[in-house]
């Protein structure tokens, strides 16, 4: 896509955090550091122990795997940018990487909630349909089902960031948000009929990504709490309480703000920068972070595993100890 011959930005200047004062960038620089390792160690474990592990190479676990890896992907795009900015004062990107930036975040954001989709359609029809599950839910299908998530995303999204590039950026080049995102860039376009138009085509479509995975979501929860109940276990309803409350947390955490954001930008209800961009911060990257704790070491089998691994190490150290005893 050929930008409009009246573009004149070369570079995009990102202010962060805006007005934070210089006495707070080492400790936020910090901060935002920790929490990327967070991110990258827990979802790294999670990617490389599903892999190892042959007993979980079960349906579920795979959609944790691509969970997993959107969140890493999503971490690396953002976070050490932002860090920079705040480390090394380094608060410049150039024009063709701020619309790359942008791409994968929205990528990644949209992967994500189509895989959070895939995992609900799975608890539902372990649920109501068990004994179809094993034959409608295999590792293949997900598999494949997890790679269209993938492949129909990324190719949409060079849509919608060729359709930010036929927008002429001609004086403004502040970003006041921690990463590139669509709407802070396209707000600075110089034709404002045509920044209008460009949003609400990207409104609309993050809508429909967001909104058509967040019901069947809710539809999922519903459905397997009315099953749940009508059993006469407690101890299945307190089960399900404690594995369904985080997890509903969390959904609500990366869906709820999310969808306020959107909307609210779009339809010029007025939200100080500042709250917005703690508030995006927030349902972009603390989800990622738990993620790994919520839907994965929360889960019985992943448990059990890494009890087994533990064990065995333990064994084969104290017969290591045994032998050296009798040498």
């Amino acid at each position: 896509m050929l930008l409009h011959i009246n573009t004149t930005i070369k570079y995009f200047t990102i202010t962060g955090f805006p007005g934070l004062l210089p006495e707070y960038y080492e400790p936020v620089s910090i901060l935002l550091f920790l929490l990327y390792l967070v991110i990258v160690a827990g979802n790294v474990f999670i990617i490389i122990f599903i892999a190892y592990v042959g007993t979980l190479h079960k349906p579920p676990y795979w959609i944790f795997f691509h969970l997993a890896m959107t969140d890493i992907i999503f971490g690396t795009v953002t976070l050490p940018k932002v860090i920079s900015r705040y480390w090394w004062n380094d608060e410049v990107s150039s024009f063709a990487s701020c619309f790359a930036q942008m791409y994968f975040v929205h990528a990644m954001g949209a992967t994500h909630s189509l895989i959070l989709l895939m995992m609900a359609l799975d608890r539902f029809v372990a649920i109501w349909f068990p004994f179809q599950y094993p034959v409608v839910i295999t590792n293949k299908s997900i598999s494949i089902a997890c790679c269209v998530c993938w492949t129909v995303t990324l190719i949409r999204m060079v849509g919608v960031v060729s359709h930010a590039l036929t927008l002429s950026y001609c004086d403004k080049n502040i970003i006041k948000q921690c990463y590139c995102d669509h709407y802070t860039i396209t707000n600075l376009g110089c034709n404002t009929d045509e920044v209008v138009f460009v949003k609400w085509v990207a409104l609309y479509m993050a809508l429909i990504g967001l909104l058509v995975p967040l019901s069947f979501i809710i539809f999922s929860y519903f459905s397997i709490i009315i099953a749940v109940l009508k059993t006469s276990q407690a101890e299945s309803r307190y089960k399900l309480l404690a594995t369904c409350a985080p997890q509903i947390f969390i959904t609500c955490l990366y869906y709820v703000p999310r969808c306020f954001i959107y909307i609210a930008t779009n339809l010029n209800f007025k939200i100080e920068p500042e709250a917005r961009v703690v508030i995006t911060m927030m349902y972009s990257l603390i989800p990622a972070a738990v993620n790994p704790l919520i839907y994965c070491f929360k889960t019985k089998d992943i448990k059990e595993a890494l009890l087994q691994i533990l064990k065995k190490k333990k064994l084969m150290a104290d017969t290591k100890i045994n032998i050296s005893v009798y040498l």
